[in-house]
Parts: C-alpha cells; structure tokens; sequence
C-alpha cells in the first residue's frame, strides 16, 4: 500500500509541477521544480521511495526511448546522421577518455576504472529536460532535432562504456578487440532486435485487424507493448535493450505512413502516449528528488574518501566535472563544424543550411547537452563489493558527483541558455514553409479529385436528380477540408447526409493517402505529415 501511496504522490507532484511552472512569472524549468518536490517528499516529509535502477531501466525507458524514436524526424535523423553519430558516439568514448583522466588527476583515491565508470555514466545527455528548459526561448527545430538524436543513441553508448569500465574494475581484463565485438554486438544485435520484432508483431496484428476488424482500445495497448516486447528480448540476447527500444519506435514511424489505421485508433493512441511521456518523464526527475536527501546525509563519509575532510571539495569536484563535460563537448562540436563547413566550401559535402562554427552556436550546444535520470539510475548500479569481497572503490563518492552534476547541468542550462540564445542569430529556414505549402496543395489536389469523381458517379447513376444539389454538397465537403476543424462548414441537410457523409470520407481517405505519399517519398518529412493527418483525422471524427 505505501508503494501505491508513493506513485500517486509523485503523480500528484508531476502535476503540481506543471502547474507551478506556468503560474511563476520566472522561466524555471519543470525538471527543477519536480526534482524540488521529491526532495521535499523525501526529506520534508521522510517519505520516499528508494530507486531500484534495474526497475527504473525496464519500466521507465523502453516506452520513453520509443516514443522518441517513433517521433523525431526521420528527415532531420538521416540530414543530420554524422553529426549525431560524432555526438553520440566519438563525442562519449573522449568524454570517458578526458573527463576520466581528469577526474583520477582530481582525486587520486578514485582508481581510473573508477574514474572511466563515472565519465561514461555522466556522458548521456537527457532531451527531456533540455525542450523543458527551452520551452519559452524555444531552440531552432534542427537544432532541437540534432539533441533528440544525440540523445536517441548516446545512452546505449554511455550504458556500454559503463558496463566495460566496471568490468575493469571487478578485476577483469581490457582488450580493444574484445570491447569493440562487444560494442558491436549491442548495438548492431540490439537494432536488429528492435527492427525484426516490431516488424514481426505488426505483421501479425495487422492479419489479426483486417480478419477481424480494428478497435481503438487494443490497438493502443497494442502500441504501449512493443517497446518491452522488445527491450525484453534484445536484453536477454545480452544486446542493448535501449537501441532495441529506438529502433522500435523508429520501425513504428515508418509503419505509421501506411494509412492503415483508423483516424479514432490514431487520436486516442496520441492521447495516451502524451499522457503517458508526461507521468514517466515527470517521475523519473521526482525520483532523482527523492534519492538526493540520503545522498547529500553521507557527504561527510563521502569527503573523507577523497582525502580532504572539508564537504566543500565535493561541489569543487562535481563543478570541474561540468565544467570539464562542456568544454570536451564544446571542442566536438566546433571541430565537427568547422569540418562540414570545410567540405561544403570545397563541393565535398552539401548542405543549403550549414552552419558555421559560430562560438555562441556551438556554446548553445555545448550546454544545451544537460544530463538526466538516467545518469543516476546507471550510477547507482555500480557493485557494492569487487570480485574478491571488498567494498567497490569510491561507489559512493561516484553516485554523489553524478547527483550533482546533473542538478548543477540543469541549473547551467536554465541560467545560461536563454541569454546566450537572444544573442545567436540563426539563418531562416524555409524548408518546413515549403514542405507545409506541399502538404497543403497535395491535400486540396487529393480531395479535389476524389470530391470530383464521386459527383459524377454520384450524377451518372441520379440522372433524375439536381446536379446543383450535388455540387452543393461537394462545395461544402471541399471547405471543410480545406479549413481547420474549426472552420464554418454548413450542415448538410437530412435527405444528403448519408451522400455527403461518405463523399467527405473518400476525400479525407485520398487526402491522407496523398499526404503519406509524400511522407514515404521524402517530399515532406514525418513530422508535418503527422500534423497534417491529425487535422484530417479530427474533421473525421467529428462528423461521427
């Protein structure tokens, strides 16, 4: 019963959390404040709930890492791949190598496997506190687009890194042949996993619907199953469930573009994966809250394992952590482009909106890349004991700096973006106006054409019939669909409803089959497709 008691308090708290973050006239980030509350509900009120990191990691992010999978653009995932790639991947392993050094320089009680443990666990960056950060100085859509797939893919790497670097410290031997089979067989064997297994359940549940007819309800439960289904099976393959998790969202995104499913199944689908991303994001950060009391009591123990007895060393250590993790990724980030705007300049390499390696722009990204929950859950699965029974090196002293560093990124972050982001000026992009202007026009075409050959089965067949009735009723099925659901379509009258009723679903059916074909053609990306058919789907369900 008290567990039961516990996630509704931090339900409460999620909500009380949005709630504050509009009412306060001071742009505070809701990770902070949530943070703020389970601290309170921990420390105030002594009644917390302890993080089990193994439940966190099964329950927590396979449907998170999904939904972000299923929603990024894939346009922006494939135009900005070896960017992400060099954030998500060369941009962790020198975090590991850097920050790893610096940290065993730092305190010398900390053994470098140690050392390399905390760098790779402090080096996934978390996209949910950054758009919450970001939410009134709101980041450019690519470069929003660039975070979200860093972040897609640098937990898997960090989580491997981890994984290597504590098995250093147990006692086990390095081989970079070993650790790169290794490496690789997380990744590519937890993306195949990801990929076969969503395709495989979706094969099967579509030969299910179009046997026996699709309901909304199963459809969404449907959905909310997939990501363990196969975080589930690419876990015990001993491959990443987390890139299981992306790839399954991902593999999601593209089976959406069928059209196959109804506009009532897709509505409430959103519905409940919004609400969802919602409760799950607002309790991992509650969580954190509640674990900070028990860690900040043990910060006398924790100071005397690093030599000094003073607990300020500790906020010295964890800011020359953040200060270190910003300028590694600062270096990164410009080096990457500085080097794409060198091949464009040469022809090698072609982008209408590359960027140049603007020192305000690459600070933006530098800090935008606060971490998360997910740091702590990885800290606090390091072993209490090495192979032969004694107490695992620094355990506490690690766990401790990764709380830290995550409050004090989060409080860099929300001081010092939106500042820096009034002073960067950035290129307009006209390429969503475009794709929404072809969104537009293959919708009117679409429905145009669908409008057109309906009426003339409609007159072919009534030849008794007023042919003004009839171009009537398809004057307003064409307004309605070219105007928002709000718009001021007329009623049809009784005798026409049933006509024009089945006239505005074939032209809704064409206009959003003509908008997934530009989706599946690249022509527009997934994301304004999504838009658009949501706006279809509402003129569909309220006519029902």
């Amino acid at each position: 019963m008290d567990d039961v008691n516990l996630t509704l308090s931090m339900l409460a708290a999620v909500l009380i959390s949005n709630s504050v973050v509009k009412i306060i006239p001071v742009a505070i980030p809701a990770p902070l404040v949530q943070i703020l509350l389970g601290f309170l509900i921990a420390g105030w009120f002594n009644h917390g709930m302890t993080l089990n990191p193994d439940l966190f990691f099964y329950l927590f992010l396979p449907p998170l890492l999904f939904l972000d999978g299923w929603r990024i653009s894939k346009e922006s995932l494939i135009r900005d791949r070896i960017g992400i790639l060099v954030l998500a991947f060369i941009l962790v392993f020198l975090t590991v190598f850097g920050l790893g050094h610096v940290l065993h320089w730092l305190i010398p009680a900390m053994p470098l496997p140690v050392a390399f443990a905390l760098a790779a666990i402090v080096s996934p960056t978390d996209p949910v506190a950054v758009s919450a950060i970001t939410r009134r100085v709101p980041l450019p859509p690519r470069l929003q687009a660039l975070l979200e797939g860093e972040s897609l893919f640098n937990d898997a790497s960090g989580l491997v890194a981890f994984r290597l670097a504590v098995a250093l410290a147990l006692g086990g031997s390095f081989s970079i042949s070993s650790a790169s089979q290794n490496f690789l067989w997380l990744t590519l064997a937890g993306l195949v996993v990801g990929v076969v297994t969503t395709r495989a359940l979706l094969f099967l549940r579509n030969l299910f619907v179009r046997r026996w007819g699709e309901e909304p309800g199963p459809e969404v439960l449907f959905s909310l199953l997939l990501p363990f289904a196969s975080y589930f099976l690419a876990e015990q393959m001993e491959a990443s469930g987390i890139l299981a998790a992306v790839a399954a969202g991902v593999t999601m995104s593209y089976a959406e573009l069928s059209g196959n499913a109804l506009a009532a199944t897709r509505m409430q689908r959103k519905t409940v994966w919004d609400t969802l991303q919602l409760s799950l994001n607002g309790m991992m950060f509650v969580l954190l809250g509640e674990q900070l009391p028990a860690i900040f009591r043990g910060a006398v123990q924790v100071v005397q394992e690093t030599g000094h007895h003073n607990p300020a060393w500790l906020l010295v250590y964890a800011v020359a952590m953040c200060t270190t993790l910003i300028l590694l990724r600062f270096l990164c980030v410009y080096a990457y482009l500085w080097l794409r705007r060198g091949l464009s300049l040469l022809g090698l390499h072609h982008d209408a909106e590359t960027a140049q390696a603007n020192p305000r722009l690459v600070l933006v990204l530098s800090i935008a890349g606060v971490r998360g929950a997910v740091t702590l859950a990885g800290v606090m699965t390091l072993p209490l004991t090495l192979a032969d029974g004694s107490p695992f090196p620094a355990r506490d002293l690690a766990i401790f700096l990764a709380s830290v560093v995550i409050i004090v990124s989060l409080l860099t972050a929300s001081l010092a973006l939106p500042p820096i982001m009034k002073r960067v000026s950035f290129p307009a992009l006209r390429r969503r106006q475009e794709q929404e202007e072809r969104a537009e026009q293959a919708v009117r075409h679409a429905s145009a054409q669908s409008v057109a050959q309906t009426l003339n089965d409609l007159i072919a067949h009534n030849p008794e019939s007023s042919g003004a009735r009839y171009t009537a009723m398809a004057d307003r099925v064409l307004s309605t669909i070219a105007h928002s659901p709000q718009g001021d379509g007329l009623e049809p009258d009784l005798a026409e409803q049933a006509l024009e009723k089945d006239m505005q679903i074939r032209a809704l059916h064409a206009a959003r089959e003509a908008v997934y074909t530009l989706a599946r053609t690249h022509q527009i990306s997934d994301e304004i497709a999504r838009e658009r058919v949501r706006l279809l789907d509402l003129i569909e369900l309220r006519m029902s």
